[in-house]
């Protein structure tokens, strides 16, 4: 739940009101409330403005999951998955883009400029397995580009994931994260 809330949101709301109300305090004689408005509320307001410009909103859902592949995500998903999944639908704070520390150890953000941009995400089955889709923007690295990291890729967020790659178009890159069914099973 509060994953989905921007503190930054909060942090400017709440100081807003607490400047505001120092301010009429202020105008109106009344000391205790000009000092609390003011002393509280212009450091709440500057701390929102910070988190504001720091921060990464949540990637949305392509395709919102329906119950059967939330079922299967209780089953089948990984650790990883479910981490990935969490991380991305949330506000970060302090990052360039989503999964860029990823990226750049997987060799797929030469530079910033050129660093591939996720922009939703979808949980699916592909062949009875849990899939996580990450769908990228990715105008600069080439699908070959993609594909040559891919046992990489693998092995970065394995151990049981395997990692399909698909161009669904010129300048997109989908990532599916599948759950290796066998793996998990002989784990149990």
């Amino acid at each position: 739940m509060l994953r989905q809330f921007s503190l930054a949101s909060l942090g400017l709301t709440l100081g807003g009101i607490l400047t505001v109300v120092g301010f009429i305090a202020y105008a109106t004689g009344n000391a205790t409330l000009n000092l609390a408005g003011l002393f509280y509320g212009v450091p709440i307001l500057l701390g929102g403005l910070a988190l504001k410009s720091a921060e990464l909103k949540p990637v949305p859902y392509s395709q919102p999951p329906s119950s059967e592949i939330l079922a299967l995500r209780e089953q089948q998903a990984t650790t990883t998955q479910n981490q990935i999944r969490k991380d991305v639908t949330r506000y970060r704070y302090g990052q360039q883009a989503h999964l860029d520390e990823s990226l750049q150890r997987l060799g797929l953000s030469p530079i910033d400029e050129e660093r591939p941009v996720l922009v939703s995400l979808q949980e699916t089955s592909i062949n009875g397995a849990y899939a996580l889709i990450l769908e990228f923007e990715s105008p600069f690295i080439s699908l070959e580009q993609w594909q040559e990291k891919q046992e990489k890729i693998e092995k970065f967020f394995g151990p049981g994931i395997r990692a399909q790659i698909t161009q669904p178009d010129e300048k997109r890159i989908d990532l599916a994260l599948i759950t290796v069914v066998e793996a998990q099973n002989s784990s149990v």
